[in-house]
């Protein structure tokens, strides 16, 4: 069983700019919407807890989720933050005793039997304190680049690609323990950013793989919206 956490707290800023008034979740994808799908998805792969969090500002998506809770058991926390990350630090604390959670934002768009095979990784490697999906495709304004080993053993985040940057991140996160504790940790000494954390987590020496998904898609702005039709076109 796994637990399932989905940060949808962020503003839509840059859809907002083009027209699209409703808060991202609800950008829909041939009919379904960004965050129907993602839990639709978690909800196939052994589910023991999937909790989602807004910002106070989202009441669409807030009645949207409470007519959803109907047929998915989702824990729903209403927060606004300032980042993602703090974001994330609101989820833990309705999940004080979870052990291992499968982090995702909302605007993540990908092939649900990729998902699978991540998840069954993760649990088939308890002494990974982290697994995360990463990509060769790049459509994000500011990636997150990503070097492994052979083994896929993350080594370093960094802003800039070079030669051993292989991947970029796809912002779905397996995390244990350890790796939980330290969002906390974070928090304190002031990072606002989900890569920050992710880069303190080697800095803290905890063994952190990547996973590789053909392709991952971030929607950000309208024209995105269309690649991800596309990209589900071609996966179904």
């Amino acid at each position: 069983m796994m637990n399932y956490a989905i940060i949808a707290a962020g503003e839509g800023s840059r859809l907002a700019q083009e027209g699209f008034t409703l808060p991202k979740p609800m950008v829909s994808l041939h009919g379904e919407r960004l965050i129907d799908r993602l839990i639709g998805i978690f909800s196939q792969n052994r589910p023991a807890s999937i909790r989602v969090i807004i910002n106070e500002q989202s009441a669409p998506l807030e009645d949207h989720l409470s007519a959803l809770r109907r047929t998915f058991p989702v824990d729903l926390v209403r927060k606004s933050t300032p980042s993602s990350l703090h974001s994330f630090h609101e989820l833990l604390k309705t999940a004080p005793d979870v052990d291992a959670l499968c982090l995702a934002t909302t605007d993540t768009v990908f092939k649900a039997d990729e998902f699978g095979a991540f998840i069954t990784e993760f649990e088939r490697q308890p002494e990974l304190d982290g697994l995360m999906a990463v990509t060769t495709f790049v459509d994000d304004e500011s990636p997150l680049f990503i070097s492994a080993g052979p083994d896929r053993t993350i080594t370093a985040f960094t802003d800039q690609k070079t030669d051993q940057t292989a991947f970029v991140s796809g912002g779905i996160y397996c995390l244990r323990r350890k790796a939980l504790d330290a969002v906390a940790e974070v928090i304190q000494s002031g990072t606002s950013r989900m890569r920050n954390y992710q880069r303190y987590l080697l800095e803290s020496g905890l063994t952190i793989k990547a996973f590789p998904f053909s392709k991952i898609v971030d929607v950000d702005h309208v024209q995105d919206i269309r690649t991800a039709e596309l990209f589900l076109s071609e996966v179904n």
